[in-house]
């Protein structure tokens, strides 16, 4: 009998809700080592206040809520575990109030039909989405998870007796990836710079990049600490404002499959500030319009492609 404390949440959504869709982007963007995407359920090793632990998310069979089960002592933090949890699946959104508004725009009408209940995918880690993001820039997503996970491994930490070998790594801290020596792996010189110049501004709190849900949480100030680093551009802001501080009206302009998809609508529009005064149109819903944009690719390469 195994004396393992655990808590479980069911969380509430709007309907209808893609789960299966969610769990595509975040399958196909996983931490090597850190989190998994496995049989229909996301997992990763976390921690909280000190305690350490499993977070197991899945789909409720019947009703209409997420289950999140917490294992280990971070399990008494289940409270507190709900708000981050609930954010990273996007549990607030009402999907047929956005869907109704991007559905009066024709090219968007066909998207949302086809997928009404999708959501914008969240990170539980800020950092680690900053970290991703600056990897990942001018490579593809595979690539850029195959780095992630030489990085893991050589400045994470390996947790001993963790039951689940997909996610037996905690993520570097930024003080870690920091101080890390990154040569040959597998980037470019300027990019290790602009990332470990991240990770110190972090660690030395000039950026508090997870403040979301906080008392202290100010996006504006947040976008203009992170866009003034080296290497980070306005590509890589608005994408992590989307996703980790969920503005629902973000909007990452420079993203090349927006650009295409635009563009393939309408060959007078190439670049973003050709294209701002139509995707100003799904103010303040831009975000979930990415995302339907993103998911038409996905949907049509039957892979993990944009975002």
């Amino acid at each position: 009998m195994s004396t393992t404390p655990t808590a479980v949440l069911e969380l509430p959504f709007k309907a209808p809700y893609d789960w299966p869709r969610i769990l595509r982007f975040f399958g196909g963007r996983a931490t090597p080592g850190v989190e998994a995407v496995e049989d229909g359920v996301w997992r990763r090793a976390i921690g909280w206040n000190g305690d350490s632990g499993t977070l197991t998310v899945r789909k409720h069979p019947r009703r209409h809520c997420i289950v999140a089960t917490l294992d280990g002592a971070v399990s008494r933090h289940a409270d507190a575990l709900a708000a981050p949890i609930a954010r990273m699946f996007d549990l607030h959104a009402d999907p047929r109030s956005i869907g109704a508004a991007l559905a009066a725009d024709p090219w968007l009408a066909p998207l949302v039909a086809a997928a009404p209940g999708l959501r914008v995918p969240g990170a539980w880690s800020g950092f680690e989405l900053v970290v991703r993001a600056i990897v990942g820039q001018q490579v593809s997503v595979k690539a850029a998870t195959t780095i992630i996970g030489r990085i893991v491994q050589r400045a994470g930490e390996r947790i001993d007796g963790h039951p689940h070998e997909s996610t037996a790594w905690r993520f570097p801290t930024p003080a870690a990836l920091a101080a890390v020596d990154l040569a040959g792996i597998g980037m470019p010189g300027k990019r290790i710079q602009a990332l470990q110049g991240f990770a110190r501004a972090v660690a030395d709190g000039e950026v508090p990049i997870d403040s979301v849900g906080s008392a202290s949480f100010d996006l504006i100030q947040l976008r203009a600490s992170l866009l003034a680093l080296p290497g980070i551009g306005p590509w890589t802001v608005e994408y992590v404002a989307m996703r980790a501080w969920r503005d629902a009206d973000a909007w990452p302009a420079w993203d090349l499959v927006l650009m295409q998809a635009i563009a393939a609508r309408d060959p007078a529009l190439v670049r973003p500030n050709q294209q701002r005064a139509r995707t100003d149109a799904w103010r303040p819903w831009r975000a979930y319009a990415a995302m339907h944009l993103w998911n038409e690719i996905a949907d049509r390469a039957g892979a993990a492609r944009g975002g």
